[in-house]
């Protein structure tokens, strides 16, 4: 049974993936409305009497906004490019400072979720009756961000990034989102793992998204070559993030002392258009208190995501993921301990269990502002041993929502979500939300 649902997974994505190499060479919608954000901005050039208007000039400064905007880890809710760029003289060096902020509201029934997210995992399958229906609001997203783009006789190409959001405590505290820089193929700083593909996640109001999403974020160093344009490479080693069931009595975590090591390999023909296959190689540690025994277990996910226009107007997402012991990576696994559990036939001792998941996503453009789209998403837990009744099974969510940029850098968006999650005694419990969101980007 495990390798059916894992193989009609794989097969879900492939034939996705069919689609997106068919792709029309037609410009998207979605590129056409990036093409709208590139140019606005306002310009300020410094120690230069030169006319940002003029044709030089303006299309010297639509390549440099064009890197501020592309990223081969940028989502959808990731802040847009900044509205005020400063130039240097040379048009050697440019600075960049933006933000959003973005505020959420939403209303659940049926038994409230306890979290701004919309997560399965956390779905009350007892449902206190006080607690049926919700309605909460969150600033969370809103972020500023600092960005330097400048080209150097020795370095070459560089790039410096500090993104700082409100997503702390009660979703209100400020907190580092990512800090990184760039020296040409090389990136070296707290940035989006090299196993996460976040322009493969479809768009949505609430801020979990697909529940099989891979989200990490850790201080890495990460070589990310091209070749010959449409190839894209990437290798790194990442700061370990372990999550591990660990009792203090018969187990004990064991502090991480080797890194991850991710890779991926990615084939494009567009800026938003590109097929991606991760990978990720984890030491997971822990300690056997009974037998006075450290112990080194080898985690590992592999990822298949794709994203692509067949058509000028619809988008399609696919992503697939597989592996044992990767669930602190991301998904709704991240919200408990899955990395390593105990097993119960051999007290002391912990395993790394398996996991998969996937989400397929269509988004169709009515103009390339106004957009409405779908996802569906599964995350699954395959314990290799008996684990409690009431233990989490598998999760399931779907979304219908609807984005309007009422101007290149205001968007208004609405959103249904329904899942359910569903344990290992057969009970299983929906969850139902509507949620509204509006962004002013800078």
């Amino acid at each position: 049974m495990k390798l059916t649902h894992t193989a009609a997974a794989l097969c879900l994505s492939m034939s996705s993936l069919n689609c997106f190499a068919t792709s029309d060479a037609t410009k998207s919608f979605v590129d056409i409305m990036h093409d709208s954000i590139v140019t606005s901005q306002k310009v300020v050039m410094f120690g230069n009497n030169t006319d940002p208007t003029n044709s030089a000039s303006s299309d010297s400064i639509k390549s440099i906004v064009e890197r501020f905007y592309y990223d081969q880890f940028r989502h959808a809710q990731d802040p847009e490019a900044p509205y005020f760029l400063f130039l240097s003289r040379d048009s050697q060096l440019a600075m960049g400072i933006g933000g959003c902020v973005r505020m959420r509201g939403y209303f659940d029934w049926g038994g409230a979720i306890p979290a701004a997210g919309f997560a399965p995992y956390l779905i009350p399958m007892d449902p206190d009756p006080a607690k049926m229906r919700k309605f909460g609001t969150s600033p969370a997203g809103t972020c500023l961000f600092f960005r330097i783009i400048g080209q150097n006789k020795t370095l070459g190409n560089y790039s410096l990034y500090i993104e700082a959001n409100f997503n702390g405590y009660d979703t209100r505290d400020f907190r580092l989102k990512k800090a990184y820089a760039t020296i040409n193929d090389f990136t070296i700083g707290y940035a989006p793992s090299t196993f996460s593909d976040p322009a493969a996640v479809p768009s949505t109001v609430d801020a979990q998204g697909p529940n099989n999403k891979m989200s990490n974020t850790s201080v890495l160093v990460r070589w990310m070559p091209r070749v010959k344009d449409r190839w894209v490479f990437a290798i790194s080693a990442e700061t370990p993030q372990t999550s591990i069931t660990a009792d203090n009595i018969e187990t004990k975590k064991v502090d991480e002392w080797i890194p991850d090591a991710a890779a991926f390999v990615q084939y494009e023909w567009g800026k938003t258009s590109h097929i991606r296959l991760s990978g990720i190689v984890r030491s997971l540690s822990y300690r056997n208190l009974n037998a006075g025994k450290n112990h080194y277990l080898a985690g590992w996910g592999a990822q298949l995501s794709a994203v692509g226009h067949p058509h000028p107007q619809l988008t399609l997402f696919s992503t697939v993921n597989y592996g044992k012991g990767y669930a602190g990576l991301g998904g709704d696994l991240l919200i408990g301990t899955y990395d390593l559990i105990g097993d119960p036939q051999n007290p002391g001792r912990l395993y790394a269990p398996r996991s998969y998941g996937w989400n397929i996503g269509v988004q169709y453009n009515i103009l390339p502002n106004l957009f409405v789209s779908t996802s569906f998403s599964q995350n699954r837990f395959l314990p290799s041993h008996t684990v409690e009744p009431t233990e989490y099974r598998y999760g399931l969510v779907g979304d219908v929502n609807v984005f309007w940029n009422l101007t290149p850098r205001i968007q208004i968006g609405a959103e249904f979500d329904y899942g359910m999650r569903k344990n290992f005694n057969g009970a299983h419990r929906w969850s139902k939300r509507v949620g509204a969101m509006a962004q002013f980007s800078f």
